[in-house]
């Protein structure tokens, strides 16, 4: 009966916990930087939670500009038990790329998102920024060509003020560019290296005005300026009105976002914008697709097209539709979580008084059996008695009796309580140690003590308590399995009953003072 009870416990126990976390998976966002276009990713991103087969948790870290904290941000996120890591790398810089490579040393995968570093990754998704570059200086090059039909005007001015070239978009659009121009051979294509800010893009956008104005006025009608986004793009049209030769100059930008760059090529600032992809969804999807072991590409390039004066219409449209059914997902979101976590709590309190009335009947069957099984034992003993009594008086039954005594020296040597005690808890926690849900009360049933008796009597013994003598044997069995197997870092985490690779190797560096990986990279 009392197995029986541990069996219905242990059921329900199991239904409570696991609906809650099964198929959840943590993802971890590094971004690097803010802007309109990143916080559009992220809202997809958070959109795309409950999108899938498996759900997912999104929890965003921004460094806005700080590689250093950006470094950081990645430690931190790997230490809180994330599954997989996304990151949009701030620069190629040795400080994240090196934090990079303790995620993946943990075991955790991780999905370079719009740049890259020269650290190694699981897999990359972003926006195609070379062939980016090469299809603005393509289009340049078409209007370019129809502007000289007929006529022979000065040779145009092609200006290219890229966005900081230590990151892989600014140097990755500035090769796609300059491959674009060196196939036009009839303009005059002159590079200013920048940092993806406006007032930069403007004091070069200034500098150029007024050495045209200086030497070749007539010019200006024939000069592009293209920007490695639609931010550096406000900051040259800035320019253009304070010297007063708006309409003259063209201008042309990358991202494409409503309100920014769609906006600016409807009213005329700009004559095009590259509609830059952003796709959180994907990107969820993509993580998914790691983690549940699904086939993937390591290289996921996207790619977007130009917006001109004659579809900007249609593409602010779609776009505006796309960014409102968007935020309809986030807020659908935000209720399902809300609706979740009430009907969690309302389904608690109906499996507690379930267990409760169940309890109650079981302890009733139990009284009753109890007392049938009491009055049977006093029969059964009144009635021994009285045989014992005739066995004992008879010297014949006594002489019998004899024979089947064991003799005093093959009697086995007496043991302490304790020492039987330490047995059989070892035995318990090594039988039930790969069960990531083992609770106290679970060996306290084992051994036969309550939980706060099995506290008592192992930190009388030990010094620690269950829990922490229950974590030192998992971690001496996970060392035991990284330098006698080939098993990897989940697998051995699974084995001994971690949850997540992630905490298996927090607490093993606490234990041990060294990473799972770099024990094994010491053996090699």
């Amino acid at each position: 009966m009392r197995k029986t009870i541990i069996l219905i416990i242990t059921l329900i126990a199991l239904l409570t916990s696991c609906s809650d976390s099964e198929n959840i998976y943590k993802i971890g966002v590094a971004q690097c930087s803010k802007g309109r276009w990143r916080e559009k990713v992220n809202q997809e991103m958070l959109a795309a939670q409950h999108l899938y087969e498996h759900d997912v948790k999104v929890n965003i870290a921004n460094a806005i500009d700080d590689p250093e904290l950006q470094a950081r941000q990645i430690d931190s996120l790997a230490t809180t038990g994330i599954d997989l890591l996304v990151v949009a790398p701030y620069e190629d810089i040795q400080i994240i790329n090196d934090a990079i490579a303790r995620v993946l040393k943990a075991g955790i995968p991780v999905v370079s998102f719009d740049r890259k570093t020269s650290a190694d990754y699981t897999a990359f998704i972003g926006g195609n920024n070379v062939e980016a570059g090469l299809i603005v200086g393509q289009y340049i090059a078409s209007v370019v060509r129809a502007k000289r039909q007929g006529t022979t005007p000065k040779k145009p001015l092609v200006m290219e003020i890229t966005g900081l070239l230590s990151s892989t978009p600014a140097l990755e659009r500035h090769i796609g560019f300059e491959k674009a121009m060196k196939a036009l051979p009839e303009v005059d294509y002159i590079c200013r290296k920048s940092d993806w800010s406006s007032d930069s893009a403007c004091y070069y956008a200034t500098q150029l005005i007024d050495s045209l104005r200086k030497n070749d006025a007539g010019r200006l009608d024939q000069t592009f300026i293209f920007c490695h986004n639609d931010g550096m793009a406000t900051g040259v049209y800035k320019a253009v009105v304070e010297q007063d030769v708006e309409g003259r100059i063209k201008i042309l930008g990358i991202d494409g976002m409503p309100g920014e760059g769609l906006e600016y090529v409807k009213l005329g600032h700009q004559i095009g914008t590259y509609y830059y992809p952003t796709h959180g969804e994907k990107i969820i999807k993509l993580a998914l697709d790691i983690l549940t072991g699904k086939p993937y590409e390591r290289e996921n390039p996207m790619l977007g097209f130009v917006v001109t004066p004659d579809n900007v219409d249609l593409v602010t449209t779609e776009s505006i539709e796309l960014m409102k059914q968007n935020d309809h997902m986030v807020t659908i979101h935000d209720k399902l979580e809300s609706y979740f976590g009430l009907y969690n709590t309302q389904r608690k309190v109906l499996i507690g008084s379930f267990i409760t009335i169940i309890l109650l009947i079981v302890a009733f069957i139990m009284m009753w059996r109890a007392y049938i099984q009491t009055r049977k034992a006093i029969h059964q003993r009144q009635s021994l008695n009285e045989e014992e009594t005739l066995f004992y008086t008879n010297a014949d039954n006594r002489k019998l009796r004899q024979i089947f005594e064991t003799p005093k020296e093959e009697m086995p040597a007496p043991r302490s309580q304790d020492t039987i005690f330490a047995e059989t808890l070892n035995e318990a926690i090594r039988k039930n140690m790969s069960n990531p849900n083992l609770k106290m009360e679970d060996l306290g049933d084992e051994v036969g003590l309550s939980r706060v008796q099995l506290y008592r009597k192992v930190k009388a013994i030990t010094g620690q308590s269950p829990v922490e003598l229950l974590r030192q044997m998992r971690l001496q069995r996970g060392y035991a399995l990284l330098t006698s197997t080939n098993k990897t870092v989940s697998e051995i985490a699974f084995e001994v009953g971690f949850g997540t690779p992630g905490y298996f190797s927090k607490c093993f560096k606490q234990q041990f003072g060294k990473y799972p990986m770099d024990l094994r990279s010491g053996q090699n």
